[in-house]
């Protein structure tokens, strides 16, 4: 964990493991099954899951499950593909659920 000593980052909130650093968090307005959800740049120490097409608030997607490489708790999901042109900045993004993760410092 030497490496991100020192920065903020986000770790699973059943195990500790560091999932995703302060630094990519992106976005704050996501929903998920839990409620509240953020939208990361990159994820770490996840596992990713098979890929599934399916309709979601904002559009149709393929999305692919995330869970902790640690514990194998699902987190979130990662944008795989948007079918609509305008929804295309999600393309290998992660939104990991607030309420599955933990702000460490």
């Amino acid at each position: 964990m030497g490496e991100i000593t020192g920065h903020p980052f986000y770790s699973c909130r059943n195990c500790r493991n560091p999932v995703a650093l302060h630094d990519d968090l992106l976005s704050k307005k996501y929903k998920a099954r839990s409620g509240q959800a953020y939208m990361f740049a990159h994820a770490m120490n996840i596992v990713v899951g098979a890929k599934e097409d399916k309709q979601l608030m904002t559009g149709y997607y393929t999305i692919a499950k995330v869970f902790c490489s640690k514990c194998g708790e699902e987190k979130g999901w990662t944008y795989v593909r948007a079918f609509d042109a305008r929804e295309k900045f999600k393309e290998g993004r992660y939104i990991l659920e607030k309420a599955l993760i933990l702000k460490e410092y």
